[in-house]
């Protein structure tokens, strides 16, 4: 367990800590974090995950693995929402966010790569699956329903937003390359895997710093929302692949990813919606704190 921690978990996390240290230190602000945190988002990371998409063998998906997965971000997605709403009394859009950080984990610029130092190629398919479904279904899911609720309540905005996603275009197009069969050329590959290994370290940077303007002293919602992000999401997929596919290979990824901080999306849409974000940043700093060593335990 140590050694997961110091030499798969730690250096990733460490992207984040310098990001947050330097921001309290006052020597990168606040808007060039954004800057460098939208370039990441344009280029970076889907430059990251396009030719994973396009690599991919789709026919090695294990569907029913999936399928319980999802089913379990629905269902601890409205336990969420209920408690924030019923127990800690937040406004409908927080609630929504808050409800949406425990179950959209932080999983292509965190997990990812840390799976990949733990287990190698292995770890790739399950992984990646989660990132594919999360990073298209999921994800449409909640900037169409932000439209809808805070939005462009007609929906185009929302249909305007996610066709020209980079993120989403760049899986579309994978899968498209995948499922024709076309080889990509050797030299976009090269290009996309030159761009790609930046988009973690500097988003988790980026992340980092906009933080570091966030008090640290969790809230009673903060630790209810993190202990339903760490504990209760992770013990659910647990508990339904045991129950619904015993002995899959797949699980401990799943559990893994599942074990997971955050994601920053949450954030970045209550930015985008004007939504108080006073809740929502410690969530991500918390549970990406904490996960070190659950992440640990559980590799």
């Amino acid at each position: 367990m140590l050694q997961v921690l110091t030499h798969n978990i730690l250096p990733v996390f460490a992207m984040l800590a310098l990001g947050f240290a330097i921001g309290r230190a006052g020597k990168t602000t606040h808007p060039e974090a954004a800057a460098v945190n939208r370039v990441a988002f344009l280029i970076l990371q889907p430059a990251l995950i396009f030719p994973l998409m396009a690599g991919i063998d789709l026919g090695q998906f294990d569907a029913w693995a999936l399928a319980i997965y999802a089913a379990c971000e629905f269902a601890a997605f409205g336990i969420a929402y209920g408690v924030a709403r019923l127990v800690f009394g937040r406004e409908h859009l927080e609630a929504w966010l808050l409800a949406m950080a425990v179950v959209f984990v932080n999983s292509l610029l965190y997990i990812w790569p840390i799976s990949y130092l733990i287990y190698g190629e292995e770890a790739a398919l399950p992984i990646t699956a989660i990132v594919a479904w999360d990073a298209s279904v999921m994800f449409g899911f909640f900037i169409i329903s932000m439209e809808l609720m805070a939005g462009d309540r007609s929906g185009g905005g929302a249909v305007r937003r996610i066709g020209t996603n980079p993120v989403i275009v760049a899986i579309a197009l994978g899968l498209l390359i995948n499922l024709s069969g076309l080889a990509v050329p050797e030299p976009i590959l090269t290009a996309a895997e030159f761009a790609g290994a930046g988009a973690a370290p500097l988003t988790l940077f980026a992340l980092g710093v906009i933080l570091s303007g966030t008090a640290l002293v969790p809230s009673p919602t903060v630790i209810g929302i993190s202990a339903l992000k760490l504990l209760v999401f992770p013990l659910m997929v647990w508990a339904a692949l045991s129950l619904g596919s015993p002995g899959n290979p797949w699980s401990p990824f799943f559990i893994l990813n599942a074990a997971g901080p955050s994601g920053a999306m949450a954030f970045a849409l209550a930015m985008l919606y004007r939504v108080r974000t006073d809740t929502i940043a410690p969530v991500i700093i918390w549970t990406s704190t904490l996960s070190l060593f659950s992440l640990a335990l559980l590799a």
